[in-house]
């Protein structure tokens, strides 16, 4: 999960993930969608819905898509008929992938999916094959130095946070999916968050060399640049220096 954080943050500075706005708009609208079809259009009592809203704001995606996004979901609207789907699979180094991904053709999601594994040196493998692997954490991120180390630990403990680490020039702080909100309110009163979501967190990570560096980044980017996927989680970990260099390089 740190490496990948990194390598996402590094990216999306380059502008290099999600570099077409509206693949980047296509992407949010359906989270919301699905959010909303799920748990119903009031962000009072959907907090999917209501972080799906606030991830689509800061990425300044207009007001009346917003709202198109989610009377859709909750079938005001003609919408797509979207499922979820959850792929698992390695990568170049033995890294475990998770690949998170709304679709409506799952046929052709399965085989995109597949042959950037088949491309970049990985696999894709069985249901729990790698799952099994993960947590799911609500992880919450801010600049370095937008708050006191020792300020934003104590406050995000005291809220029921597990942990603050350091990745990169972001600190994450990381809690179970029932402490979010408290952890969320409790970071924001210090600094804005660069992100807050519930993601898949690895239990542990791999290192991976440079000779296999390039091909993973390569098969991560592959997954972000793709409609369908909404989130990727990977368990490794990569040296900055070669994190910054392969950015450079792209």
């Amino acid at each position: 999960m740190a490496g990948h954080s990194h390598w996402a943050n590094i990216a999306h500075k380059k502008g290099r993930i999600d570099a077409k706005r509206g693949a980047l708009f296509g992407k949010l609208s359906r989270a919301i969608m699905v959010a909303a079809r799920n748990g119903g259009a009031d962000v009072d009592t959907n907090l999917r819905l209501r972080y799906a809203i606030d991830k689509a704001r800061k990425a300044s995606m207009p007001k009346d898509n917003i709202e198109k996004a989610v009377k859709k979901g909750a079938g005001d609207l003609e919408g797509e008929q979207l499922v979820e789907i959850l792929y698992e699979g390695y990568g170049p180094g033995g890294v475990a992938v998770l690949v998170e991904a709304l679709t409506e053709n799952r046929n052709r999601t399965a085989g995109e999916v597949r042959n950037l594994f088949d491309a970049n040196g990985g696999n894709l493998g069985a249901s729990n094959s790698v799952a099994w692997m993960f947590d799911r954490r609500g992880v919450v991120q801010v600049p370095s130095d937008a708050v006191d180390e020792e300020t934003l630990f104590e406050a995000a403990v005291e809220a029921g946070a597990e942990d603050v680490r350091l990745v990169g020039d972001t600190r994450e702080v990381l809690c179970e999916p029932d402490q979010f909100d408290a952890v969320v309110a409790a970071v924001s009163e210090l600094a804005e968050p660069e992100s807050a979501e519930l993601a898949m967190v690895p239990q542990n990570t791999v290192n991976v060399e440079k000779s296999d560096a390039k091909r993973l980044m390569r098969l991560l980017d592959g997954f972000e640049e793709n409609q369908d996927v909404q989130n990727v989680t990977a368990n490794f970990e990569i040296d900055d220096a070669i994190l910054a260099e392969l950015a450079d390089d792209a």
